[in-house]
């Protein structure tokens, strides 16, 4: 009997878009890289679709796709984010699918999953099938193909979720094995009792749904797949294949299937290099012949199941207690701290049910008057979620809409489905798993709630809002300070909330520091500038100006009138206001600007309250990413006094303390600190010039190590993988240029010769993409005695050693 093995992993992040901005603002725990997606991209999404296969002596011999020989699934909205922040990534996993197909018999190993990873047993139905249709529509939009099989959030199950995927057309599931209850071969009587995760997970099992459905169900082998979560088994790849391959049983009289199921950022954002542990693996099992690679719709196809299951409904893979985790205080936490409880998690589910069951009043009753049936059409909005231009809204109103909907009509209708999306993304898993209310992930779902409340009040003036929160107040926080969940909801959602009025505060502010086009793009809002002009009196500056702000997902529209003043470093005061009509903006204008000539600044501030009434803000309004830009804009003189500050200090004692460091003696405080920020921005600097002075560079870090300074290696590791991306990016639009390849050898050179390591990901794929392509062809040249093609060679042969890479004789 034949031997198979699929390795499936699940690759997920919840969303982290701030739900007005539709983007995902900084976020400093992720340092020194933009976001937490940014992190886990860099550290895992990308190593597995180019995972390094090592020699015995370290060398590389094969770069390799991971996912096109694994089962995979990815949250649609972390495809989302991906497509447009990591479209090289992307399109590596959506060309895995595809070469997948033709190693698996023309089955692709890409699984669909649920929208925005919400627990189905404790949905209701509408949300279920929305959910479920969602994930489907996503993934034919990105894979181009149907799904086979998809994967559940959480692997939570019962029936009703079941007979959905299989109306849909879903053939297959995974599942823990202990969500298996019984089992007995097809056709047979007796059932036998495999609780306890007894089921034997080397075949497929059908699960009969009544009504003459069915559908397939793989159980994962659980021990190996909790050996790779939490054990070392990813240390070495020989580890990973030996687990594996030591699972099968040679009393088995089937063709037997070994298949995993982990987080998929287990392979190198969990485990440091568990993607390079699991390419060994997978080629250590196919060039020894240990078993056949395989998919589960390849699987399927080959082997028809033998035997049916009965599942334990309402069950997951995270919780023992079944899907308890994601509505009570049922024990499961992350360990955070053990002092906590999870009494939150009740009171939060029952104020976000009370919100989904008032938010569909409205949508039924406003929604019939606008769609022919408003669920279908809120099915169908996925369509625009993917591609929000004009013409696949134009079609997806002609399908539709009730009539011809005029444009407030329209904007109407948008508001009403976006309601109703992110009163769905307030039911994202996250939000319960972890430990405390006011943590990241909960908070993230809160906010969703926040803005589907914000939509609702514009929609029919009743605010809910308030009876929402007295019900979250009954969610208590385990940090005293945040008290509860009205609390957080005051802390840390209202001060994201975001109208067109804030757009356009935020316009205004940010002119003053950015350049912007008579066009321009803030988020998913555009913005069109109708008049705009500056003043400048010693170091006060004014802009004054209207324009019109949009937001690309509603169209929803508004015209303001603005006027900022920036008296010098963060000191900046404005005001909008809707704009009045052509007379009453140039009066506006006249009066502010002769105020600001005679350089009466208080009387300014008076005006700007009498002008633009409530509609005052100041750079605290700011988003957050532009915040943070303008902030180190506006820094950059303070930081450069401090730092000539530190840089006295250290030239005036950098002799003694080499004195002191060379007998072992430990620095003072104050002179370790002069030397850490000297010699850091020193080097961060050095790293960035426009040509490298590997002299300079290598003499800073000597002198560092001479008086015992602490490096910044995260910043200056960081700063230094950007030049050689850059640098990389430069010799692939043009290969042949022999400079670019020194300028290269010198900075990987300098990179090996650092005191930390710098990661060389981005050259080692070029070079070794190379070695088939160019340099065949460059080697040939060079054998029939081309000068050039000589030295170009001999120069790649050169910066590819150094790269690890095993160059062809």
């Amino acid at each position: 009997m034949e031997r198979y093995i699929c390795i499936h992993g699940h690759f997920y992040q919840p969303p982290r878009e701030n739900p007005w901005l539709e983007a995902i603002e900084v976020q400093d725990s992720a340092h020194p890289y933009h976001d937490w997606n940014e992190r886990i991209t860099a550290e895992c999404y990308a190593p597995n679709s180019a995972a390094r296969i090592l020699d015995a002596n370290g060398r590389i011999t094969k770069i390799v796709n991971n996912y096109s020989r694994i089962s995979f699934n990815f949250g649609p909205t972390l495809l989302a984010w991906m497509a447009a922040k990591a479209p090289e990534v992307y399109q590596q996993v959506v060309r895995a699918d595809k070469e997948s197909a033709e190693l698996f018999s023309g089955h692709g190993s890409a699984l669909a999953q649920g929208y925005n990873h919400m627990i189905m047993p404790l949905a209701n139905s509408r949300d279920r099938y929305t959910q479920i249709f969602w994930g489907i529509r996503d993934f034919v939009h990105r894979f181009g193909r149907q799904p086979e099989g998809m994967w559940l959030p959480e692997t939570a199950v019962d029936l009703e979720t079941l007979d959905i995927l299989v109306e849909l057309g879903i053939k297959f599931t995974i599942l823990a094995p202990s969500q298996a209850r019984r089992v007995r071969p097809v056709g047979g009587r007796v059932w036998r009792d495999v609780s306890g995760s007894r089921i034997d997970p080397s075949m497929a099992y059908l699960c009969r749904l009544g009504a003459k459905r069915s559908i397939n169900i793989l159980f994962y082998d659980g021990p190996i797949s909790r050996g790779i979560a939490f054990e070392n088994i990813l240390a070495r790849g020989e580890n990973l294949a030996d687990r594996l391959t030591g699972a099968f049983n040679g009393a088995r009289e089937w063709s037997q299937l070994v298949h995993i199921a982990t987080d998929g950022e287990t392979y190198g954002h969990h485990r440091a290099h568990g993607d390079m542990a699991l390419a060994y693996a997978l080629e250590h099992i196919q060039s020894n012949n240990l078993a056949k690679l395989t998919n589960y719709g390849e699987y399927l196809e080959k082997h028809p199941i033998t035997h049916q299951v009965q599942i334990f409904e309402d069950s997951s893979w995270s919780c023992v207690h079944g899907v308890e985790r994601w509505q009570n205080n049922c024990g499961c936490n992350s360990g955070m701290n053990r002092g906590w409880n999870q009494e939150w998690r009740a009171p939060l589910r029952e104020a976000l049910d009370w919100l989904r069951d008032m938010l569909a009043v409205p949508f039924e009753a406003e929604g019939r008057k606008l769609f022919k049936d408003p669920f279908e059409a809120r099915d169908n909005y996925i369509d625009v979620i993917l591609d929000r231009s004009d013409g696949v809204l134009d079609e997806f109103f002609q399908k539709y809409a009730i009539r011809e909907l005029d444009q407030a009509g329209r904007i109407r209708a948008i508001k009403l489905l976006e309601m109703q999306r992110h009163a769905m993304l307030m039911y994202t898993s996250c939000g319960w798993f972890f430990d405390e209310l006011s943590g990241i992930e909960t908070v993230q779902v809160i906010q969703y709630a926040g803005r589907a409340l914000q939509l609702a009040k514009e929609l029919c003036a009743d605010s809910l809002e308030e009876e929402f929160l007295h019900r979250l107040e009954i969610a208590k926080s385990n940090i005293p300070e945040h008290k509860d969940g009205r609390v957080i909801y005051e802390k840390f959602v209202r001060p994201a909330m975001v109208d067109l009025g804030k757009v356009g505060a935020h316009y205004a502010i940010s002119s003053l520091f950015e350049d912007y086009k008579v066009n321009a793009r803030m988020f998913c809002y555009s913005v069109h500038r109708e008049d705009y002009r500056v003043s400048s009196a010693g170091s006060s500056t004014l802009a004054l100006g209207r324009a019109t702000i949009e937001s690309t997902i509603t169209r929803e529209s508004s015209t303001i009138s603005f006027g900022v003043l920036h008296l010098g470093d963060h000191n900046v005061f404005g005001g909008i206001r809707e704009h009045r009509g052509e007379e009453s903006h140039k009066e506006l204008v006249r009066e502010v600007s002769r105020i600001f000539e005679q350089g009466q600044m208080n009387e300014w501030i008076h005006a700007v309250d009498k002008g633009f009434g409530s509609g005052t803000y100041s750079l605290r309004m700011l988003f957050r990413d532009e915040q943070r830009k303008i902030l180190r804009r506006v820094l950059e003189s303070h930081l450069a006094e401090a730092e000539s500050v530190y840089r006295r200090l250290y030239n005036a004692e950098a002799y003694l303390m080499r004195f002191l460091a060379e007998l072992g003696m430990p620095l003072p405080n104050r002179f370790k600190l002069a030397g850490e920020v000297v010699l850091n921005m020193d080097l961060q600097r050095a790293l960035q010039t426009e040509r490298l002075d590997l002299e300079r560079v290598r003499a800073l870090f000597e002198e560092a190590q001479a008086v015992q300074t602490p490096l910044d290696s995260v910043r200056l590791e960081f700063v230094l993988r950007r030049r050689l991306e850059k640098l990389i990016d430069q010799f692939q639009e043009e290969p042949g240029e022999l400079q670019c390849l020194q300028e290269l050898g010198r900075t990987v050179s300098l990179a090996q010769s650092l005191p930390f390591p710098v990661a060389l990901w981005k050259p080692q794929n070029a070079f070794y993409e190379m070695l088939g392509s160019l340099f065949p062809s460059q080697s040939e040249m060079a054998a029939k005695g081309d000068e050039a093609a000589q030295a170009w060679t001999g120069e790649f042969q050169k910066v590819a050693d150094m790269l690890g890479l095993q160059v062809p004789a």
